[in-house]
């Protein structure tokens, strides 16, 4: 548990005593596929880390319509922010496959940071440098054209989920195609004609489910 533990962004820069003082509060769980942890509006009593597996984040319109915020790969965590200020979720979180979750209570997390001041602290850092990934998202959202935003999230998607080989990416793919227009804030329609134009290029490929993204033709 420790060394899972210390890979957490939330968790790197402590030191041993508070990771072990963490694992103490930890509980393993394992969900199916398409498992809704809590939805947008619900009061916040865990938060969770991936062992494996993934889990999407996102809200959803009073149409149904949903817009993917993230993908959570393993060694992440999520769930903490309406731990720490006590208002309802901020958005939904849904496995996309078989998951092992790493839960702690509101209650044990808290008590765990009014104990330890440098514990808070290090949790602030890894906060406020979410805070700057989202403003960066919102400034691609209302600067950048449809096919930038594509292009950013298949780079995103490369950079959390793919395994690198020279300049080729392979990225295995958690998401279909209605969620990644989503996550890229396009329609469908759009993603398609970009993916269609990549394909002739031969900036991706696909390898079954998994795509192939040539950073070499992307810069070209």
């Amino acid at each position: 548990m420790i060394d899972i533990l210390s890979k957490v962004p939330l968790f790197q820069g402590m030191n041993p005593h508070q990771l072990v003082a963490i694992s103490n509060i930890c509980q393993k769980k394992t969900f199916k596929a398409y498992t809704t942890l809590f939805q947008e509006k619900d009061v916040g009593s865990i938060f969770y880390i991936v062992h494996t597996g993934s889990v999407k984040i996102y809200t959803s319109s009073n149409t149904g319509e949903e817009k993917i915020l993230s993908v959570i790969q393993a060694g992440e965590s999520f769930g903490e922010l309406s731990l720490i200020d006590g208002k309802p979720r901020s958005a939904s979180a849904q496995t996309l496959e078989e998951s092992s979750l790493i839960a702690i209570s509101a209650q044990n997390f808290l008590a765990l940071l009014r104990s330890n001041f440098d514990m808070s602290l290090i949790i602030m850092q890894e906060l406020c440098s979410r805070l700057r990934d989202t403003n960066q998202h919102v400034y691609d959202l209302t600067f950048l054209d449809a096919r930038s935003r594509v292009i950013k999230s298949l780079i995103k998607l490369a950079n959390k989920n793919g395994s690198r080989s020279g300049s080729l990416i392979t990225i295995r793919m958690t998401l279909n195609y209605d969620e990644v227009s989503q996550m890229a804030g396009v329609n469908k329609p759009i993603l398609m004609q970009v993916i269609r134009d990549f394909q002739d290029k031969q900036i991706i490929t696909f390898r079954g489910s998994d795509i192939v993204l040539d950073l070499a033709k992307l810069r070209g």
